[in-house]
């Protein structure tokens, strides 16, 4: 099983797919903590791309998982996970490689595109996200007003303002019950609006302690900073796909990248959720297989 050894006491798993002389590409998963699947090969041509896949930090496969509670979330940071990006890319001697992911995925594209653009060739991101705080109170709070009764199932768990600090605190509880508890109304919660998801118990607590330990600390993201610093990626060719009736993410969030990111294309599913359908995805991996 292919893995690297990223430091901080962390190995993270990754595996390739395709041809090995193929264009090199990297999928970026989201949640943060959803892990890897299959699932993300569909869209490409795998005797035209080289694929990587790769588990992020304390989810997956890799190691330690975020739900034994021992596990030390201060090396689960976005910007850990922007330099085992780059580790892995210097692992695979790879000179540069396309981008593709959504959600999250999004953001860790973002981010590691700002820093390291001359690694990039191209971007294709289905469901753009930012992890503003703006973008992370409209997911746990403003969302409600279109699911009033699953939004107060999903406060009741905490008793103050703080919803997603208060959640991140439960994922820390030294209870069992406490943390499987909020894990699966988190989970609840963004099925609801996001579509649903079927997490073994084990990978559901990974993934709600990682999402709160993210939103909980705004992705330690200066506000706004990804947005701010899109000028940057002028030169990378990047197709932006988002679904019109996303209410996970709303339009605006994509309108406002595809703004400043000079050269950007944006493409609007008018029917598609947070969930697109992959012919839009399929046809710009398609554009860039050269």
């Amino acid at each position: 099983m292919p893995e690297l050894d990223v430091g901080d006491g962390n190995v993270i798993h990754w595996e390739e797919h395709g041809n090995p002389q193929g264009k090199p590409a990297l999928v970026v998963h989201g949640g943060p903590g959803s892990g890897s699947s299959p699932a993300w090969l569909r869209p490409f041509d795998l005797q035209r791309y080289r694929v990587i896949l790769f588990d992020q930090r304390g989810c997956g496969r890799s190691r330690p998982h975020a739900a034994d509670p021992a596990t030390d979330m201060r090396f689960n940071t976005t910007w850990h996970l922007v330099a085992d990006m780059e580790r892995l890319r210097e692992h695979l001697r790879i000179p540069a490689w396309l981008l593709y992911g959504g959600s999250w995925g999004s953001t860790l594209i973002l981010a590691y595109a700002q820093q390291h653009a001359h690694r990039v060739t191209e971007v294709v991101i289905a469901a753009v996200t930012m992890t503003r705080r703006a973008d992370i109170d409209w997911l746990y709070r403003g969302v409600g007003r279109f699911f009033p009764a699953e939004w107060e199932r999903f406060r009741s768990l905490v008793p103050d303002d703080d919803l997603v600090g208060g959640y991140a605190r439960l994922m820390e509880s030294p209870d069992p019950a406490v943390r499987e508890k909020a894990a699966l109304e988190w989970c609840t919660w963004e099925d609801t609006f996001q579509g649903a998801s079927h997490r073994p118990a084990r990978d559901r607590l990974a993934f709600v302690r990682i999402c709160t330990h993210y939103f909980a600390h705004a992705a330690w993201l200066e506000e706004g900073a990804l947005l701010h610093h899109a000028p940057r990626l002028a030169g990378i060719p990047a197709v932006l796909i988002h679904g019109r009736l996303d209410l996970g993410s709303p339009l605006s969030a994509a309108w406002e990248l595809h703004r400043a990111w000079p050269g950007s294309e944006l493409i609007v599913d008018d029917s598609g959720g947070h969930a697109l359908p992959g012919s839009h995805i399929r046809q710009a991996l398609e554009r860039f297989a050269g």
